[in-house]
């Protein structure tokens, strides 16, 4: 849903600090919490503690498990938490993750709501090192009760951002640091965008590359290097991974008979392979070669700012990927 058609360029930290800063206006149950987020050092939280004060903006201790917690609880009585995570290292949070936030309602019969939204960065790609360089959205669409969003345009992060605040499940919000100065265009007033929805990004007729999103940027430009070799490659951007768009998947393939999955992730069990694999059940028909499969080694990530960017794939390696479809 889109209320108005002015738009503006910016990027997409500022796109989540106007969705977030909307919502609290527009309901006096959000609150965010986090580390060092009064002090607006990752940018996304700017200016909200001096909008909304100390109540609704709250700076956490270094103890991950103890307020992505404490979010379950706050939830749990009525309130809509927003939690801010430096990084995407959650490993010591686990406990309250996937014990209590994904499993209560479940267990308890769905006598309760848990609308918090986990906003998980993505700190991968600046020599962060392997503590936190973990990008581990396929391990939270493992665990029933999440819903996993991950948006590659600001258009996307603001809009599906409004839409998880409003939603009444937990929600892991993935923001991908390498994009997180991306500009786009982004409408002035009210828009929503609803979950389970996916976005072509560029039609085309020969190849389907599903990227993930820092990979979309890259999909993008391998799209534009195959067109100079006349290689129609269309990039389909998922948007959210739970729920999936499994349909929008299929029709593509459906037209183009090739199929190119790019993740950031391990390749072993990634978002990737569960859209392969999707893929290579119920489109298998469609198929006129092999599907390409793309994603980091399964290695930690280096501190070496010459080898980590060997992990991951570029648009180089995408472009490779889909000439391998056309053979």
């Amino acid at each position: 849903m889109v209320a108005a058609t002015q738009t503006r360029d910016i990027s997409l930290t500022q796109a989540l600090n106007e969705a977030m800063r909307e919502e609290m206006q527009r309901d006096d149950r959000v609150f965010i919490m986090g580390e060092d987020i009064r002090s607006g050092v990752y940018g996304a939280s700017a200016g909200l503690y001096a909008d909304f004060g100390e109540n609704r903006v709250l700076d956490c201790p270094l103890s991950e498990n103890a307020f992505v917690g404490a979010a379950v609880g706050a939830a749990a009585v009525g309130t809509r938490p927003i939690v801010e995570s430096a990084s995407c290292f959650l490993w010591v949070a686990m406990d309250s993750l996937i014990s209590q936030a994904a499993k209560m309602r479940y267990m308890f019969g769905g006598q309760v709501d848990l609308p918090i939204v986990y906003r998980m960065s993505m700190y991968y790609g600046g020599s962060m090192a392997a503590h936190h360089s973990d990008r581990s959205h396929p391990i939270f669409m493992n665990v029933p009760g999440f819903k996993v969003v991950f948006p590659s345009t600001a258009y996307d992060g603001k809009g599906l951002l409004k839409t998880a605040i409003r939603d009444d499940d937990p929600i892991i919000f993935c923001e991908d640091r390498t994009i997180l100065g991306a500009r786009g265009h982004v409408p002035e007033g009210e828009y929503t965008i609803p979950l389970g929805q996916a976005d072509i990004k560029r039609e085309g007729r020969d190849v389907t590359i599903v990227a993930i999103g820092g990979m979309v940027p890259r999909a993008l430009q391998a799209a534009d290097s195959l067109a100079e070799e006349g290689i129609s490659a269309e990039v389909l951007d998922p948007r959210t991974l739970v729920p999936l768009d499994k349909q929008a998947i299929l029709n593509s393939v459906a037209k183009t008979g090739r199929l190119v999955v790019v993740d950031m992730a391990h390749k072993t069990c990634s978002a990737a392979s569960e859209i392969a694999a999707i893929v290579a059940m119920e489109g298998f028909w469609s198929l006129q070669a092999p599907i390409q499969r793309l994603g980091t080694a399964n290695v930690h990530i280096p501190f070496s700012t010459a080898l980590e960017p060997l992990c991951y794939a570029t648009a180089e390696s995408i472009a490779d990927a889909a000439r391998v479809t056309m053979e």
